[in-house]
């Protein structure tokens, strides 16, 4: 894409860059905002043919090797929650999206940004808890850098990261790839990582406990490749946004129309009466141990299977597919029968999940 920034920084974009003055929690919501504020901005200042695919992964060449490069800041509010914490959030968090492009997770990087005040034993336990998710994850934590900041100009502890893998196979798998015919696999229930962070944060409890679903996918992401050679066309870990994010890029950036049912989207009961009484659909709510892949229909079945022989995929199910029609659009149908459009989020309804 063509750089439209001027050489004094304020740019001659053909539109505005937001309808904000000023940065609104909604720019990192996943959601249309987020879009706006990175099309408008970032590709229009860096634009790029590995960069303007946006996927949650660049794929580059490097002396004949291609190679997946991501990177992620964490901000998750708090820093520990049920079922993990900030550190292996980060690590896992790299990981997935190194994986969903088919590649093999290698090397990570991590920044730490520390507020002055922050207790050595919380960052002691997060550092283990990121060298234990490393481990798990066959993954090596290479590099890194450190910096404090005074007392009140942060919120006790930010993580980057960066992680590169190996991508050893030639075929793609990208947003912009999914084909009219594909099914739409999920691996799992929806929601958990998100409402376990916001229990915590607001100090709301459950009969059954809500625990976050962080995990590594690579495993899982190995098995879909095996099962389905070259048939696996797209896959996204959908994290902010949710689910209803990643299909509607799916959606646009593929120019397809994607039909889902309700009746086939596993929630846990626990996250499914929180969200009722908190007003927020689980469609748009963040997970972190959990794929949504668009695969050829030929292959599903097999992939499906695969899928919940795995402990990360015991759940797995065929929620929809892709279609001709209504391109661009993400529809739903409701367990009454009717169908609705799932739009793209505009509003940040959980901030600092992830």
């Amino acid at each position: 894409m063509k750089n439209n920034l001027t050489p004094d920084g304020f740019g001659s974009c053909p539109r505005p860059i937001s309808d904000f003055d000023t940065i609104q929690l909604a720019h990192g919501s996943g959601g249309k905002l987020s879009r706006d504020l990175v099309n408008r901005l970032f590709v229009a200042a860096f634009g790029n043919p590995a960069l303007n695919k946006l996927d949650d992964q660049a794929l580059v060449d490097i002396a004949g090797r291609r190679l997946a490069f991501t990177t992620d800041s964490f901000v998750v509010d708090p820093i520990f929650f049920p079922g993990g914490d900030i550190g292996d959030l980060a690590v896992n968090g790299t990981i997935n999206d190194i994986c969903m492009s088919g590649a093999r997770p290698l090397y990570l990087s991590a920044g730490f940004i520390l507020e002055e005040g922050l207790p050595l034993d919380d960052l002691h336990k997060i550092v283990l808890s990121m060298q234990r998710a490393a481990e798990k994850a066959s993954v090596t934590i290479v590099t890194g850098d450190t910096k404090v900041v005074n007392k009140g100009q942060a919120d006790k502890l930010f993580i980057n990261t960066a992680g590169i893998g190996l991508v050893e196979h030639d075929f793609t798998i990208a947003a912009d790839n999914v084909h009219p015919g594909d099914a739409i696999i999920l691996s799992g229930t929806l929601g958990d990582h998100g409402m376990a962070v916001l229990s915590r944060r607001e100090g709301l409890a459950f009969e059954s406990p809500i625990v976050s679903d962080t995990a590594a996918l690579h495993e899982l992401v190995a098995l879909i490749l095996k099962k389905s050679g070259n048939a696996a066309n797209a896959m996204r870990d959908p994290t902010r946004g949710g689910l209803a994010a990643t299909l509607n890029e799916w959606a646009e950036s593929s120019r397809v129309g994607i039909r889902i049912f309700e009746e086939h989207i596993p929630v846990k009961p626990p996250v499914t009466g929180a969200c009722e009484i908190l007003g927020i659909d689980p469609l748009y709510v963040a997970n972190e141990g959990k794929l949504v892949a668009a695969v050829a229909r030929e292959a599903a079945e097999a992939v499906l299977s695969a899928m919940r022989a795995h402990p990360l995929g015991r759940d797995a199910a065929i929620i929809g597919e892709a279609v001709a029609d209504k391109p661009g659009m993400v529809t739903m149908q409701t367990r009454i029968g009717g169908w609705r459009i799932v739009d793209m989020p505009v509003g940040e309804q959980l901030p600092r999940i992830c």
